[in-house]
């Protein structure tokens, strides 16, 4: 009894694991239908029958983000939001453009792991792993043109360019509609916003330190 029950167990989480991220399509396409009112867990498809090339089509990737802001950086999406033919497909990907000195800020993806590719320039990017014993371990690494970091599912990361010149890099990420979730906009800039004692509290500071980051403008970069 014992076995069989640790057998329902392996299998229990296997199937838990086998279904953590996007579902499979169980058809050709499941193009979005932007204009259906109705909700289910994704997006309801559009009728084959309407269905046309340009649902899978996207132009202006070429187009370089606009850099002008306190990050110096832009993330230009192509998820399910742009481009509804990727419903159902578990992949979208991202165009991250870098001023020198700019700075894609640590956050996360609650549904996707991410690759990067570096196009053009020098980023320093890291990850850090969830907690453990031994801390919070940091992984990173210096990117030159050509190279590849990935970025496991749901961890906190970030990419800043370390160089003189402009930086450009794709990535894909691993759902239709990966999310993110800015660290520091969503612990100080949350609304309504999380209680000063609370946050006190967790990092070890003084109220007043809580009061000053809550009242900056946070700049919410994709």
């Amino acid at each position: 009894m014992a076995s069989y029950a640790l057998v329902l167990a392996i299998l229990a989480l296997a199937s838990s694991q086998a279904f953590a991220g996007d579902p499979s399509p169980l058809q050709n396409f499941c193009v979005a239908d932007n204009t259906s009112n109705v909700f289910v867990n994704g997006l309801v498809c559009k009728d084959p029958k309407l269905v046309k090339a340009e649902d899978f089509f996207y132009k202006g990737l070429d187009i370089p983000g606009d850099t002008t802001n306190p990050l110096g950086s832009k993330v230009t999406p192509v998820t399910v939001a742009q481009l509804a033919g990727l419903n159902t497909l578990g992949i979208s990907l991202v165009r991250i453009d870098f001023a020198p000195n700019g700075l894609n800020p640590p956050h996360t993806h609650p549904r996707a792991t991410e690759i990067l590719t570096v196009l053009e320039g020098t980023l320093y990017v890291g990850f850090v792993a969830s907690n453990s014993d031994a801390g919070n371990k940091l992984f990173t690494k210096v990117l030159n043109k050509g190279d590849v970091f990935v970025f496991p599912v749901g961890l906190i990361h970030f990419q800043f360019n370390i160089g003189h010149t402009n930086v450009v890099a794709i990535a894909a990420l691993s759902s239709q509609n990966p999310g993110v979730i800015t660290i520091a906009n969503a612990v100080f800039g949350s609304k309504p916003p999380i209680s000063d004692y609370v946050l006190a509290k967790a990092f070890q500071v003084d109220e007043k330190v809580i009061d000053y980051l809550q009242s900056r403008f946070w700049i919410y970069n994709n």
